[in-house]
């Protein structure tokens, strides 16, 4: 099953649109995604990031929420897992 999962955009580089990727921060665990798809995110704003992209503006109480739903059920493990493969 595919899950797309809410994260806080912490940091963007590039300036060309469909070269735009960013720091996005899943409850603390950090990864690099592409912003393509979502020319219009700031940092601060939280997206919903699918296969490494975002595909999605979030508000902000919908992310939270929605975070610490993941967290009750132990989702956002399978990320940190891929943190530690991938570093």
């Amino acid at each position: 099953m595919c899950l797309a999962v809410p994260g806080k955009i912490v940091s963007i580089h590039g300036d060309v649109d469909l070269e735009r990727t960013g720091k996005v921060s899943f409850g603390g665990i950090m990864k690099e995604v592409n912003l393509a798809y979502v020319p219009e995110v700031r940092i601060g704003d939280y997206v919903i990031v699918h296969v490494g992209f975002a595909i999605s503006k979030l508000n902000e109480h919908e992310a939270e929420e929605t975070l610490a739903y993941l967290k009750q059920i132990d989702e956002l493990k399978e990320l940190e897992s891929d943190e530690r493969t991938n570093s």
